[in-house]
């Protein structure tokens, strides 16, 4: 075949496959919402690696759906070559923190050594991992800590987090009660503005933050769970070499 005839082909194959495409996400997009009319609005449908198979975004909630939105999935599609949870990294990425857009006036600001590395952490003062990590991190050197106050685990860590924050050293008092278990003391009246914890709450949900702690670097990546020290030395390491 002339160069010229094959190159008219390879044209023509590709035309065919965007508007297949798109009668698959609209396919998708008709059934889904005929069929489950309590689903919320879907924001994206997208190709995945695997041939018949679409990512369906709502938010930041995947599902995936073959051709026709005959049949939905719900769980972790994972890349068993390299091992990588595809939903995971997605999500991740769905919900990445921007380091500088973080409200730090609504954190707890423990800076220690040169305070030169930086990371965030979501924090419960009743959270036992957070009390375990806490220990962690204050064995790193040369780090700026801002511990945001995200009390989700009940009344008490409600009022334990008010009297945190409105102690007169509350990073202080905040280190006192985690480490050496020593009670803060109560907040009274209402001279203390508070509503810093509830912003808090409003940036964890937005962010999904679902469990304490939960820790973010200055690179944006997050990492759920009581981490050992060895790999927030890792990350902190990443994350500068990253800015």
């Amino acid at each position: 075949m002339p160069r010229i005839l094959r190159r008219l082909a390879l044209l023509g194959a590709l035309a065919c496959l965007l508007p297949a495409a798109q009668a698959d996400e609209a396919a998708i997009r008709k059934n889904l919402a005929e069929r489950l009319p309590n689903l919320p609005k879907i924001d994206e449908v997208a190709k995945t690696p695997i041939p018949g198979l679409y990512e369906v975004r709502i938010g930041t909630e995947i599902l995936y759906a073959d051709e026709q939105g005959n049949h939905i999935l719900q769980g972790s599609l994972i890349d068993t070559r390299t091992r990588t949870d595809l939903t995971e990294a997605r999500i991740n990425k769905l919900t990445a923190i921007d380091f500088a857009a973080l409200p730090l006036k609504d954190a707890l600001v423990i800076k220690q050594g040169s305070g030169a590395r930086r990371l965030a952490v979501f924090v419960d003062p009743n959270c036992g991992y957070c009390k375990k990590f806490e220990r962690d991190l204050a064995a790193v050197k040369d780090v700026t800590i801002y511990a945001f106050l995200y009390p989700i685990l009940g009344p008490d860590s409600n009022a334990k987090s008010r009297d945190i924050w409105c102690a007169a050293d509350p990073a202080k008092t905040w280190r006192a009660w985690m480490i050496d278990g020593v009670v803060p003391p109560k907040a009274m009246g209402s001279k203390c503005d508070a509503q810093a914890l509830q912003r808090n709450l409003e940036l964890g949900r937005k962010y999904r933050v679902q469990g304490t702690p939960a820790v973010v670097f200055e690179d944006g990546t997050r990492v759920p769970g009581a981490i050992p020290l060895e790999q927030v030395e890792k990350a902190l390491a990443a994350a500068a070499k990253r800015g």
